[in-house]
């Protein structure tokens, strides 16, 4: 709607230019044949003093339609910019609403992500390699308990469960990525578990390659594992979940509802608090570019840039006990062709 608003606009503009275009120049012309009128009144005297006093009426009254025609073009001009204002506001709220739409919808997801690693945090497989390091049927057992995890939760590359010294000791897809053995204390997601107060809280870390698991990118999400499985116990190790964001990022940005033609030319994105470029859906720039974003107001905004692109953007708002981590949903779209700023 916005954009049959601009064309209507656009069109409206276009058309009373030609035409008040049209009225000057027929004015201009009415005004020399006057003129000439009056000169050749003037040429025959006495005889053409009648002549003379009609092209005096017909000079005012071209005079007359020219201040009205001056008039008309204001007036269409304040209307068409007026319209073409409403509706790029219009079109900018829309746009707005889409990307917070799409980081709201991703911020959803990872809440679930949020809920999944405190309530595994108390599963009795995960608690029991905590207590028992020196048994390996326990690390076994574990290792199997977030493999069968994994099978139904398909979000997932991999979940791991150290001990407190940062010794992975149990993985759910070991075959996949051999970390069993390699050390995480070193790890910004596994210092911030270890220092959670209870088994209500979590750790989180932003969307990152991991060499461990064969430079995927994933955001993490981590909790302590506590002695007993009890809100309060003793903390006894870390679990660590690995959100599979190669796969499920583009779904997220490319979900949204444009038609084939709105598509070619727009570009849908999540970014960090930092405005490196998370997601994209014409996937360029994923974790390498920072966009250039022009915020006014911290919460969502759109503006025009040079060449007629359209920007929007929103922040988070979180989702339930998820506050975020600052990202952005952000759209692109270019101007159609015939609209394009030369």
């Amino acid at each position: 709607m916005p954009e049959r608003i601009l064309q209507v606009a656009t069109a409206i503009s276009g058309q009373a230019n030609d035409k008040i275009t049209e009225i000057k120049a027929v004015t201009r012309a009415t005004r020399t044949l006057a003129l000439n009128a009056l000169i050749e009144a003037a040429r025959a005297g006495e005889v053409g003093r009648g002549f003379g006093v009609v092209a005096n009426e017909v000079k005012e009254i071209s005079q007359r339609v020219n201040v009205i025609t001056e008039e008309l073009e204001d007036m269409f001009l304040t209307l068409a910019s007026d319209l073409e204002k409403t509706a790029q506001t219009v079109r900018g709220d829309r746009f707005a609403d889409l990307a917070r739409y799409s980081v709201e919808l991703m911020d959803r997801n990872l809440y679930e992500r949020s809920c999944d690693v405190r309530w595994w945090a108390t599963d009795a497989a995960v608690v029991d390699v905590c207590e028992n390091l020196q048994d390996p049927a326990f690390a076994l057992r574990a290792s199997e308990r977030l493999g069968v995890i994994l099978d139904s939760y398909t979000v997932y590359l991999d979940l791991w469960v150290a001990d407190r010294n940062g010794n992975v000791i149990a993985n759910g897809r070991p075959d996949s990525y051999r970390v069993m053995g390699k050390n995480v204390s070193d790890q910004g997601w596994f210092q911030e578990a270890m220092r959670c107060r209870d088994g209500g809280h979590y750790a989180v870390a932003d969307v990152a390659a991991n060499s461990l698991l064969n430079n995927a990118a994933s955001p993490t999400y981590a909790t302590a594992v506590r002695r007993g499985g009890a809100v309060d116990g003793d903390v006894i190790g870390v679990l660590g979940v690995f959100f599979d964001w190669e796969s499920q990022a583009p779904m997220i940005v490319k979900s949204l509802n444009f038609n084939a033609e709105e598509r070619e030319r727009t570009r849908v994105m999540l970014i960090d608090a930092k405005n490196r470029v998370l997601a994209a859906s014409d996937d360029h720039g994923v974790l390498s570019e920072t966009f250039n974003l022009r915020v006014d107001d911290p919460a969502r905004g759109a503006y025009l840039l040079e060449d007629g692109s359209l920007v929007a953007y929103a922040l988070t708002p979180g989702y339930e006990t998820y506050q975020g981590l600052g990202w952005r949903g952000v759209i692109v779209q270019t101007p159609r062709a015939e609209n394009a700023v030369a």
